[in-house]
């Protein structure tokens, strides 16, 4: 090995050695990678010899931190006065430390196994308390994906849960420009009728006409402050629901939602110690009155019992949830923002109540201050009533304030050649406060006194309720208190720190602490996502080279990485081909085939792109059913719109007929949406435009190490073929409208932000810079490797239930538990729980069969952890063979009990039939790295029957 092979990155990514490939491929019975893969993959798909890469060689992890330093260097942090949802604040170091640096947080999974969640999950119901409170709304979701999208939602909800039969929506001209833009994209694919109007005053909404729905954005984009209950009342009466988007720092001071009379409260946690991050990642968030709980889009924690009768948390109602309701889905969202709601709760419960308070009186005390220095210059201010953000009216002088405040380090707002706006938040300072002055013309030397500074707010509206009164919000306000909640949060977690999380469909490799490095960084994470273009020169240079890396790994000619979640990558693609065929005059084109097998985002998005969906069945060995494609695609051939098919398969192999299922729909008239969830099997070896794809998404919190953080964030690339390049997400705010390639990407936006949540973009930079293209292919070999390696030791233990052609899986194998169901009455559920006890992150279940589990044990783990995951398959195996035997009751085991708590074997008479040894020491080797479970099995039913969502009394865990 030479010294440079030494410091490679791909030897420190990839868990397997040579030496241990070798053992396992003689296991699998292949001599090589090569081999193997050249088997697993058709032929007719295979690049065979890799083309000139326009990916460098790989770097060292010095180098990419280098060049990553030259790219920071490149932008210019000045004070951010724009506003826009978007504002400094003061990350206490305390959670930047322990929570978003921290690998217990940001590489755990979604709570889909809610026994190894608790901490996570508490720190979520903080959240949604933190959200109904300050809203005064009844029940809150666990986070959204940015407000914007948040605002979207709350419209699709609003239409579906009024009792109007009226197709519009009236939205308030005072709103987020950002959000207007969406608005009008989204209605219109799903032909809602948008009416945006200038509501304050507008106390008769009759002449309007019917509507379904009024939406209010709430302090106004201009910072108005003004009363919008009677306008609410009035849409009300008309059988609407209204929708306000309130800025949760401002209800600190100001009446909310809930009591103005709104039905939904949506908006952004930015604020609340998330770094503007150029734009994002950030928790969104939904809160809703009560009866509406049920319509709720994306996750909702609550509070249930376990076993022994404790109260535990859990995802409740999950049967809302699109991935289970497909084609019949309201809302195509399947993830959420965790890590940065977990950051923006503790930010709460860190402040408090009277904290939170004091920060809200501050940014509005240095607003009045400002007011007060521009009116001594005769400026006119729009509004007489605000919060944080002032408009102020310069006739002609509106581009010149604005670069003089900009060659004295700050950033304000041009909105227009007469009105300057400026936002002031937590951060801002005196001096701040006065260079915004000297743009205006005023004196390089003034004096401020903060000393019985008021603020702009109208008495009328001031609050007066409480909120976040819940000991939890007053319990850890010292640094100590809250380091210590922090650790034992994580305590009770399972994330990819204590070991493998094997989950399919869903790859949990490594995310490296180089490719996380820059993320906290101030060049990138200090960005507004609306700054000059000159300002952010390196982050757009960042993402240009990306976009350009991700084309070509794909086989396609453009990439827009606006989506800010697989789900809207999807939704994005689906849209483009939409566009396409209105532009082409084919309007007639709805129809989205969709095979049985897909994932329910595929079904959901569809339907929000305005299409209708057609099931194509699949054949017994999991493939596309080629003749009953061929039967639908003639019945269809006139409205074909597209075809979506995930690749390799969502039952994880590959399918050698892709090519002729392409062409089948391409002479039809229709596009092909290769869903790009399973790439991670497929990088290096084939692309998706090479072999008929017209657009995917791409899934960089899965093949490109963006981390899960516990269900979010998430980056959903979308990639297209030159044909489709003008109908991908565009932005009326971007700083440029070409991408890499020189295209233009001029279709409406699908997320609040140009880039959508560019402050993680360097995560997957990173990756691919350190891989180089011949990493990747490597990485790709090792996980395909794994996978079979699994599934050739399990296989006389559990069927393997898909297998493409020479007997071979993807990356991922699907394990089928019924046949042990049938034998012995132990179930998927009873082996996934047990798994706990052995140490494990249980493998998807139940999807795409039910009674399966799926495995990915990705090329991140080392042989000795995929060892200790197969020797924990195969003595729960024997364990459930014993139950058959009767060798112990099916009632009474270590499987229908498990996971075991320490209280369970420890307090009390241990009267079951085996041992306490057998419960939670089933293996020696967990004697000393045992893993304690802080729950037993928790009873979901329970918990949707006795919906609670927000935090429980104190004394319901004494």
């Amino acid at each position: 090995m030479t010294d440079f092979d030494y410091y490679a990155f791909a030897r420190r990514h990839i868990g397997t050695n040579g030496f241990e490939q070798q053992q396992m491929l003689t296991t699998v019975g292949y001599d090589s990678l090569d081999d193997l893969v050249d088997a697993a993959v058709p032929a007719a798909i295979h690049v065979r010899e890799a083309p000139e890469s326009a990916i460098p060689a790989p770097a060292t992890e010095r180098e990419a931190l280098a060049e990553l330093r030259a790219l920071a260097d490149q932008n210019r942090v000045r004070t951010s006065m724009i506003g826009l949802g978007y504002y400094g604040t003061l990350t206490p170091a305390v959670i930047t430390r322990n929570v978003l640096e921290n690998p217990s947080w940001y590489t755990a999974y979604t709570p889909y196994q809610p026994e190894i969640s608790q901490g996570r999950l508490e720190a979520l119901i903080n959240f949604q308390t933190m959200v109904t409170d300050l809203t005064g709304l009844d029940t809150a979701n666990a986070s959204m994906l940015d407000e914007g999208t948040a605002v979207v939602e709350g419209m699709l909800l609003a239409r579906r849960a009024s009792k109007s039969t009226s197709n519009r929506f009236i939205a308030d001209a005072d709103a987020l420009p950002q959000t207007l833009a969406l608005l009008a994209s989204r209605a219109e694919a799903v032909g809602i009728e948008l009416v945006v109007r200038d509501l304050a005053g507008a106390d008769d909404l009759t002449e309007l006409g019917a509507h379904f729905g009024v939406f209010v954005q709430y302090p106004g984009a201009s910072g108005r402050v003004w009363n919008p209950s009677s306008v609410i009342a009035a849409s009300k009466e008309q059988g609407a629901l209204a929708v306000v988007a309130a800025d949760l720092l401002a209800l600190a001071l100001i009446t909310s939602p809930g009591e103005l009379g709104a039905d939904v409260a949506v908006g952004t946690s930015q604020r609340f110690g998330v770094p503007m991050g150029f734009g994002g990642p950030h928790a969104g968030y939904m809160a809703v009155r009560k009866g509406l709980e049920r319509q709720l889009p994306g996750r909702l924690v609550g509070v249930s019992q376990d076993a022994a009768g404790h109260p535990a948390y859990r995802l409740s109602l999950q049967a809302r949830e699109q991935h289970i309701r497909r084609e019949k889905a309201t809302s195509n969202i399947c993830t959420a923002q965790v890590l940065l709601a977990v950051m923006a709760s503790m930010y709460a419960v860190y402040h408090g109540p009277a904290g939170i308070r004091a920060i809200a009186s501050a940014t509005a005390a240095k607003a009045r201050m400002l007011a007060d220095a521009l009116r001594e210059y005769d400026l006119h201010l729009e509004h007489d009533a605000y919060f944080d953000t002032l408009s102020v009216h310069v006739p002609g002088l509106a581009s010149t304030v604005v670069e003089r405040a900009r060659d004295l380090g700050v950033l304000l707002w041009e909105h227009d050649e007469a009105t300057v706006r400026i936002s002031v938040d937590e951060a801002t300072t005196v001096d701040d406060i006065h260079a915004v002055v000297r743009a205006f013309g005023g004196p390089e030397t003034a004096s401020y006194s903060w000393f019985q500074v008021t603020n702009g707010l109208p008495d009328e509206l001031r609050r007066t309720s409480t909120y976040l009164t819940h000991p939890v919000f007053a319990a850890h306000h010292s640094e100590t208190a809250m380091m210590r909640y922090l650790k034992s949060l994580a305590d009770r977690d399972y994330a990819l720190d204590r070991g493998m999380i094997p989950l399919g469909s869903c790859t949990m490799k490594l995310n490296a602490a180089t490719e996380m490095e820059s993320v906290t960084w101030p060049e990138f994470a200090s960005l507004h996502p609306f700054a000059p273009e000159a300002d952010v020169r390196g982050s757009l240079a960042l993402i240009e080279q990306l976009e350009t890396w991700l084309a070509e790994v794909t086989g396609y000619d453009t990439v827009s990485l606006q989506p800010n979640a697989g789900s809207q990558g999807e939704l994005a693609g689906l849209l483009a081909i939409r566009g396409y065929h209105h532009a082409n005059g084919d309007t007639e084109r709805t129809v989205c085939l969709i095979p049985s097998s897909a994932h329910g985002t595929n079904a959901a998005s569809a339907v929000l792109a305005g299409m209708s969906v057609v099931v194509v069945a699949c054949d017994e060995l999991g493939n596309v059913d080629l003749d009953d494609l061929r039967a639908k695609v003639e019945t269809h051939a006139a409205t074909l719109a597209a075809l979506m098919i995930t690749y390799p398969s969502t039952h994880g192999v590959y399918e050698h007929d892709v090519k002729d299922i392409t062409q089948a729909v391409h002479d039809a008239g229709g596009q092909v949406y290769v869903d790009g969830a399973n790439l991670n099997a497929l990088l290096g070896f084939a692309r998706f435009g090479d072999f008929g794809g017209d657009v995917s998404h791409l899934n960089l919190h899965k093949t490109f190490c963006i981390p899960h953080g516990g269900g979010g964030p998430g980056v959903g690339p979308v990639a297209a073929k030159a044909h489709l390049a003008p109908y991908l997400p565009g932005h009326p705010l971007a700083q440029r409208t070409d991408h890499a390639g020189g295209f233009v990407h001029g279709g409406g936006p699908v997320s609040a932000a140009p880039y959508g949540s560019p402050s993680i973009l360097p995560i997957s930079w990173a990756y691919v810079r350190m891989m180089g293209a011949e990493g990747l292919r490597e990485a790709t070999g090792a996980a395909v490797l794994a996978a079979n390696y699994i599934a050739v030791r399990l296989r006389e233990h559990y069927p393997v239930l898909y297998t493409g052609e020479n007997g071979l899986v993807a990356h991922e194998c699907i394990l089928d538990v019924r046949p042990l169901t049938a034998a012995t009455g132990v179930t998927v559920d009873d082996v996934a729980k047990r798994l706990i006890d052995y140490g494990f992150h249980a493998p998807t279940m139940s999807f795409p069969v039910a009674g399966t589990l799926m495995v990915e044990p990705t090329e991140s783990e080392d042989l000795a952890e995929i060892e200790r995951f197969i020797e924990a398959m195969i003595a729960i195996k024997a364990e459930a063979d014993a139950v058959g035997r009767g060798q112990w009751p099916a009632d009474d085991n270590p499987l229908r009990n498990a996971p075991h708590t320490a209280e369970s074997v420890i307090a009390g008479e241990w009267d079951h039939a085996y041992t306490r040894e057998q419960a939670v020491y089933p293996v020696r080797s967990l004697v000393r790295g045992k893993y304690w479970v802080p729950v037993r099995r928790i009873d979901q039913a329970y918990g949707d029957r006795n919906l609670m969502c927000a935090c429980p009394p104190i004394e319901a865990f004494a």
